[in-house]
């Protein structure tokens, strides 16, 4: 079931933002629940106190207390993977949201045309993600990995070390076979000794990939074309 926290000051920006995220579940066709807050300071206890778990947090930036940027920095820690989308009428905010990785950012000059889509988009990445893990077997230990929290995947002897959210986890098993084993298009070779998970990727610039994690991975010559083709490929289709 997919958590949405919708988060403003005025009740009626709720009541509003509410509604076009429901909507948006029953288009997607996703089973999922949206609360409301209408003060930053409850939102920010259930996620850093009670251990709340959203997929998707629609804030505002104007809000009096903590505002929505600073909101985000203290929920990031506690809830990694939550795609945010700002709502603002300050457009000098969107420079500030791209360095905190928010996943959208949306004026309220253009709301009623762009907060659906916005919705949608992250919507259907969280679908796309959801429910799939790499599993590794052998007679002493069983371990399921979500692709979600693979970030990478490099040859290591004979070895695939599978670099993921919680820590690194190695498999008998050669690059190969590892990338025949998951089957997902979000996968993709950036090198003959590296698997990258597409949806980590936050830009390919100077012959590097770079991730949400903040590592940068070297491209290879023979890659580089066919790499950036793919994700755009990729997010074309699905987003």
């Amino acid at each position: 079931m997919i958590r949405i926290a919708v988060c403003d000051d005025e009740e009626r920006a709720v009541s509003a933002h509410k509604r076009i995220a429901e909507d948006c579940l029953r288009q997607c066709g996703a089973v999922g629940e949206v609360l409301s807050y209408t003060d930053s300071r409850n939102l920010l206890y259930d996620i850093t106190e009670d251990r709340f778990y959203y997929d998707l947090i629609l804030l505002d930036i104007e809000m009096p207390g903590s505002t929505g940027m600073e909101l985000a920095q203290r929920i990031k820690p506690f809830l990694p993977e939550v795609r945010i989308i700002f709502i603002t009428s300050h457009i000098e905010y969107a420079i500030d949201a791209f360095e905190l990785s928010i996943f959208r950012y949306v004026p309220k000059s253009d709301l009623d045309r762009r907060l659906p889509g916005a919705v949608t988009d992250a919507l259907r990445l969280i679908l796309l993600e959801d429910g799939k893990v790499y599993t590794i077997c052998t007679n002493s230990r069983l371990e399921k990995i979500p692709y979600r929290d693979i970030f990478y995947i490099e040859r290591d002897g004979k070895y695939a070390s599978i670099t993921a959210a919680g820590g690194v986890s190695k498999v008998r098993r050669s690059l190969q076979q590892v990338y025949e084993e998951l089957g997902a298009e979000e996968f993709l070779y950036i090198d003959r000794g590296c698997i990258v998970n597409m949806i980590h990727i936050m830009q390919v610039k100077d012959g590097q990939a770079v991730l949400k994690n903040g590592v940068s991975l070297p491209v290879s010559r023979s890659h580089l074309q066919g790499v950036k083709e793919q994700i755009n490929a990729y997010w074309g289709s699905h987003i």
